[in-house]
């Protein structure tokens, strides 16, 4: 069986979009994955299996081939976990409501308990969801507040476990969106705890810092 799930990739500062495929055919049990995936993505198959398997449900004991497309570009990183286990959860017969999962973008990387973790480009990933006019974005619960920095327009879901992803998935559970006070956000990133007077010493570079903060030079 085949499922679809959208998800993306990281190129300098912007995203674009990764088409995760998931085939489930029969026999011998094998684990395959296409695509130019590099680095952390290739050593998902192990952390999906036990995260799929801590939350309760069985690892398919057939053929699974993941495509990444498009398949000439390069894909890292661990963010592809959950969208790689959806999928596979999908194309099991698991979550049986398809349309509802292609209607959001999925970035996540998965612990062996089922746990997920943050991940890098939450809000270029937002960025590009909000402009394909998909539904909203599903992302870890720690870069729900990143994501939700570009506004209205795009429901942002966090979640803390695949097994949470999947009730969300398939209805079971209330969408709990995110949203990001952009005038607080940007007022606490102005507060610091640390002060150059608790540097001890390097006179000459805390004063060529300051010369630099001020915007002049002086003899």
């Amino acid at each position: 069986m085949l499922a679809s799930v959208l998800s993306s990739a990281i190129a300098r500062v912007d995203a674009f979009p990764v088409e995760v495929e998931v085939d489930i055919g029969g026999g011998t049990p094998a684990f395959r994955m296409v695509g130019l995936a590099e680095g952390a993505v290739r050593e998902a198959y192990d952390r999906m299996k036990s995260a799929i398997r801590n939350s309760g449900y069985d690892f398919p004991s057939s053929k699974i081939t993941i495509n990444l497309a498009p398949a000439d570009t390069r894909k890292e990183g661990s963010a592809f976990d959950l969208p790689m286990a959806l999928g596979i959860l999908s194309a099991g017969g698991f979550i049986e409501k398809r349309d509802r999962l292609g209607r959001y973008l999925v970035l996540g990387e998965l612990a062996l308990d089922g746990r997920i973790k943050g991940i890098k480009g939450a809000l270029p990933s937002a960025i590009l969801a909000r402009s394909r006019r998909m539904d909203g974005i599903v992302l870890p619960r720690e870069n729900a507040s990143e994501a939700s920095v570009i506004g209205e327009g795009l429901a942002v879901i966090g979640v803390e476990t695949l097994q949470e992803a999947i009730e969300f998935f398939e209805e079971l559970r209330q969408p709990e969106t995110n949203g990001t006070d952009i005038r607080a956000l940007f007022e606490a990133a102005g507060r610091y705890n640390v002060d150059f007077s608790e540097v001890k010493g390097q006179e000459q570079a805390k004063r060529a810092l300051e010369v630099a903060l001020r915007g002049a030079i002086t003899c």
